[in-house]
Order: structure tokens, then sequence, then C-alpha cells
């Protein structure tokens, strides 16, 4: 099919599955999606698991660490009076 056949495709496919949620078929609606996931390509990505490393909070994202020689700089002390403004 060309690609303008499957456009033409997936737009008859959201339409129906539009109507279909909107008389409350929802298995209807439900399996339309999974098909027009399908053939955009992204079946894997509806039902499943997460691959490994993706669960949890930041489990997948590299370590960022500071630069060599780098020194964590002070935080002022507000409750002294080194850092309040003289009258």
């Amino acid at each position: 099919m060309s690609s303008r056949a499957n456009l033409q495709r997936l737009q008859a496919l959201e339409k129906e599955m539009d109507a279909a949620a909107a008389d409350f078929d929802f298995e209807k609606a439900a399996a339309l999606r999974d098909e027009i996931a399908r053939l955009k390509g992204e079946a894997d990505g509806i039902f499943g698991r997460a691959p490994p490393g993706q669960i949890g909070l930041g489990t997948d994202q590299p370590v960022r660490e500071p630069p060599k020689n780098w020194v964590k700089p002070k935080k002022p002390d507000f409750l002294i009076g080194a850092n309040k403004k003289k009258r």
C-alpha cells in the first residue's frame, strides 16, 4: 500500500474509533486503537512490560558527575550577621 492509502486508512480507523467511543462501545474502540498502533508500528508500547532499566525514577538516565577539581560552594549562613546589610 502507498503512504497515502495508509494515511487514509489510519484516518478512517481513527474516525471509526472516535465514533465507537462516542457510542460507549469501548471494546470496539480499544480494538481499533490497537489496530491503529499496530499500523503505526507502536504496538509494543501499548501493553506489555517496560524494558529493563525503564522502571523506577531515573534508572535509564546516565549518572551525572561534576567536573574534576570542582568544589561545592559554601552555603550562606543567614543566622549570622555577616550576610545582613548594614543599617
